[in-house]
């Protein structure tokens, strides 16, 4: 099995992020890893890892995006990011919604979604939103 991985490390400032990230290359560049240590950390940096994991076999497609969240918060908080996977000329392959709730403070949490992507090949993911609110 092929597993091609794209590692989307996310760190931004503010409350609600809308703006749209990049994802880097799997392996960070002097450029990623200097743009990390000068950018505050806020509650985007709780999106740890984002990602294309590609399990395709035997011709047939079989992607997935998958996540790891760690809660930094003092309180148990609830996750919510919107994504889009944009081809190498610019168009919108894919998007969608994704949550995680109920993390504890200093709990890290691990998800997974199916997509229905044909390639990963060429395929940036951009976070558009990301947010953070307390769990009750």
């Amino acid at each position: 099995m092929v597993v091609i991985v794209i590692v989307v490390l996310v760190i931004a400032s503010g409350n609600k992020d809308e703006s749209t990230t990049s994802a880097p290359s799997a392996t960070p560049t002097a450029k990623t890893q200097q743009r990390q240590t000068r950018e505050p950390a806020g509650e985007r940096a709780d999106l740890v890892s984002f990602q294309l994991d590609d399990r395709s076999q035997a011709g047939l497609s079989d992607i997935w995006i998958v996540w790891t969240i760690k809660n930094s918060s003092s309180e148990k908080s609830d996750y919510s990011w919107d994504w889009e996977a944009v081809d190498a000329g610019g168009t919108r392959v894919g998007d969608g919604s994704q949550f995680e709730t109920n993390v504890q403070p200093g709990q890290t949490a691990r998800g997974e979604f199916f997509t229905t992507l044909k390639s990963v090949k060429g395929i940036k993911l951009n976070v558009t939103s990301f947010d953070r609110t307390a769990s009750y």
